[in-house]
């Protein structure tokens, strides 16, 4: 496969670097990325939408600009809420431009703790060139199970008759985190949930979270964050899955992925998962977030083929572990990845140490060709 990269400079000050960048392409070529600042003197200090539009399918961009909706709002009695690890998506149904999510809730620029958490998602006004206001996906009771429960940073897939398959996770009393698949439907600019599949969970801390789905043939797959390692689950119906399995090479050795998210593609026809890992001469790189690699993924097996593995984005110092992926028609595939300007400790907001390697807050997009 060929890998072209290409770079789009933030014009990074210091103060606040842009993350979370993802894209979505529409069918008439406009495609957009989304990408939110984060204040480097904070943890998850995340402040409105960013939206970078083309007009040509991503052969050149236009500015990176503030929404005007996508912004903090006022939540209860001095809080601030505003949706965060989102991810655009085209629902062909509907020929919209979706925005999902979730949101962290603030006071003084600190997670509440114990807070509750809500799946977020808008809808692109192609006349105002933004996003309408974010809306909640209304959940059911289920006893206050989903108290907490939000679609951060995942993909979403679109079925045959329309319908959204749209992973989340949610905290249990234990702490712990457990993921699961909503369908819902998307008509009239309402977003509806129909049903709700199984929850995943694992007993190593904080269980299994940021979950992402794919279609591939017949069957479904999820990636899964924990803790100490990066998981799979396969399902038929795209809502009920086999039990979370730790991410492996085809010999059976874990790939060193661990504490962050993976997500999928489909390139010629195959199955690969985008991943970071241990291993690769980044020990300077917060949770080893860098380099952002690929690799073929064996359906039948449950594992990655170690000989497909190629790096999609380089690592420069900085991580880029809260990326996006994107596959298109024709076989091709993007990878999108901001460079996320805090380091180890004990300096973690010293962005100079992420500089030094070079990094200096790009996003890259990462086009892949069979």
């Amino acid at each position: 496969m060929r890998i072209d990269l290409q770079q789009i400079k933030t014009n990074f000050k210091g103060d606040y670097c842009f993350t979370h960048a993802r894209s979505a392409v529409c069918p008439n070529g406009r495609a957009i990325i989304t990408t939110q600042p984060l204040l480097l003197k904070g943890s998850d200090v995340f402040f409105g939408m960013h939206n970078i539009i083309s007009d040509d399918a991503g052969k050149s961009w236009g500015p990176i600009v503030p929404s005007k909706t996508i912004t903090r709002r006022q939540w209860g009695d001095g809080f601030q809420q505003v949706m965060c690890d989102a991810t655009p998506f085209y629902h062909k149904a509907s020929k919209s431009l979706l925005l999902l999510g979730h949101d962290a809730i603030y006071k003084d620029n600190k997670v509440l703790p114990n807070r509750p958490r809500h799946t977020l998602w808008s809808v692109f006004d192609d006349e105002s060139q933004d996003w309408n206001p974010f809306r909640t996906i209304e959940m059911p009771e289920a006893n206050g199970m989903y108290f907490s429960a939000g679609n951060g940073s995942g993909q979403t897939i679109e079925e045959a008759d329309g319908t959204l398959l749209i992973p989340f996770y949610f905290t249990k009393e234990s702490g712990l985190m457990c993921s699961s698949v909503m369908r819902c439907s998307f008509e009239n600019r309402e977003m509806n949930v129909l049903e709700i599949g199984n929850a995943l969970q694992s007993p190593i801390p904080r269980g299994l979270y940021e979950p992402s789905i794919v279609k591939y043939g017949s069957s479904y797959f999820l990636a899964l964050r924990n803790d100490q390692f990066g998981c799979v689950a396969k399902s038929t119906d795209g809502l009920n899955f086999s039990p979370a399995v730790h991410l492996v090479f085809e010999d059976g050795k874990e790939i060193g992925n661990y504490n962050t998210q993976q997500h999928w593609l489909t390139c010629d026809g195959r199955l690969f998962l985008a991943y970071t890992r241990r291993g690769a001469n980044n020990d300077h790189v917060f949770r080893h977030r860098a380099p952002i690699f690929i690799a073929e993924f064996d359906p039948e097996r449950m594992c990655l083929l170690s000989e497909t593995e190629q790096i999609a984005v380089p690592e420069r110092g900085a991580r880029l572990g809260n990326f996006g992926c994107v596959s298109f028609q024709d076989g091709t595939a993007w990878v999108i990845a901001s460079e996320w300007m805090q380091t180890l400790p004990p300096d973690p907001y010293n962005w100079k140490i992420c500089a030094q390697y070079g990094s200096d807050n790009s996003i890259f997009i990462a086009k892949i060709f069979p």
